[in-house]
């Protein structure tokens, strides 16, 4: 199997590349941008293997992604190239537009063009696998899940370039046959995570017993995923995958955020015991606008069809997570440096709304 892998220097592309070079022998292609997420350490096991190739391109270059195409001839796309984090997206819609929504239609104008060109039995076993997240359907109340047919409900300028991202490759199954299957996923979380991300950020503050900042009252629910069942799943999904159909992927495992931070708190007063308990850092700050209630996947069909189920509880993916940040120190070090240091994002200012008379 020969893939391009898209935003294969993030959180979650990374992790592909690493699998699928380590775990399934595939030969790779990371194209990355290398924006301020973007991480080359985090290809170090790979980087030498001749299985792993890596380009710096931008997903909005058309041009340089026919050239790749050309070069490298895949027999997959797994499209992860994405700006991600909703704080930046409440400060500056725009590089998101750009990126999920622009970038997803280049790129999947530079894979229909090469498709169209292959051989007629190489075109059948050609695949585009468009990575999505569960942000796209909106919030949910106390109850239910969402399942591949819950309407879409973007809520934040991140989730609607993403669900335009979904619409487009959707459409150019439809519309032109290129095989896409999409994957919507819950909350990931593991080595390699960069520190503006919830888990990330708590951990290192815990580490420097700095303040641990909530948002709102802490009861906001994310269903967590660790990152390498994730990749399994797409695994699953790239060779059974069918063309045309969705899967969502989730880990079963519902927390609050307040829930999530007291377990960190936990766990590093295990590994490294402090005057006073940690739980004791956490300070509740003001919300992030639009803050979704409440996301929660059935991930039952991805269980029946492909057999994938998650490997880690919640419990187990994280004390991995927090004992690899402690290991991790000249991984992470430079980034809170020199990139981001943990300082507030996301809160632009809303106008004003009249009172209805």
């Amino acid at each position: 199997m020969r893939v391009i892998v898209t935003g294969g220097a993030g959180f979650i592309g990374s992790a592909v590349c690493r699998q699928f070079v380590l775990r399934h022998g595939w030969t790779v292609l990371n194209l990355d941008k290398l924006t301020y997420a973007a991480n080359l350490d985090s290809l170090d096991p790979v980087k030498d293997d001749a299985r792993y190739r890596f380009l710096r391109a931008d997903i909005c270059e058309g041009s340089t992604l026919d050239q790749a195409f050309r070069d490298f001839v895949p027999d997959a796309v797994v499209h992860l190239a994405a700006e991600t984090h909703v704080d930046r997206s409440i400060d500056g819609s725009l590089d998101f537009i750009r990126t999920n929504v622009l970038g997803t239609h280049t790129l999947l104008e530079a894979a229909r063009r090469f498709w169209m060109e292959r051989p007629r039995d190489e075109r059948a076993g050609f695949r585009f696998i468009h990575v999505s997240t569960d942000e796209v359907y909106g919030s949910l109340g106390h109850t239910g899940h969402f399942v591949e047919t819950t309407p879409y409900d973007p809520r934040s300028p991140y989730a609607a370039s993403k669900a335009a991202a979904d619409h487009l490759a959707s459409a150019w199954y439809e519309t032109y046959g290129l095989p896409v299957v999409i994957s919507n996923c819950s909350n990931n979380y593991g080595p390699y995570h960069f520190p503006e991300k919830l888990i990330p950020l708590i951990i290192l503050n815990a580490l420097e017993h700095k303040p641990l900042p909530v948002y709102g009252d802490g009861l906001n629910v994310r269903d967590w995923l660790y990152v390498d069942d994730h990749v399994a799943a797409l695994a699953l999904i790239l060779a059974r995958g069918k063309p045309g159909e969705k899967y969502n992927v989730g880990g079963r495992s519902e927390r609050t955020n307040v829930e999530v931070v007291k377990t960190i708190c936990a766990l590093m007063d295990d590994f490294v015991p402090a005057a006073t308990p940690r739980h004791e850092l956490i300070c509740f700050v003001e919300d992030r606008p639009g803050h979704d209630r409440r996301y929660a996947i059935d991930p039952g069909k991805i269980e029946r069809e492909l057999g994938w189920s998650p490997s880690e509880s919640f419990e187990s993916g994280l004390r991995k997570t927090v004992r690899w940040y402690m290991d991790n120190r000249a991984w992470w070090e430079p980034l809170r440096a020199s990139v981001y240091g943990g300082e507030r994002l996301g809160l632009a200012p809303r106008a004003a709304q009249e009172t209805p008379a």
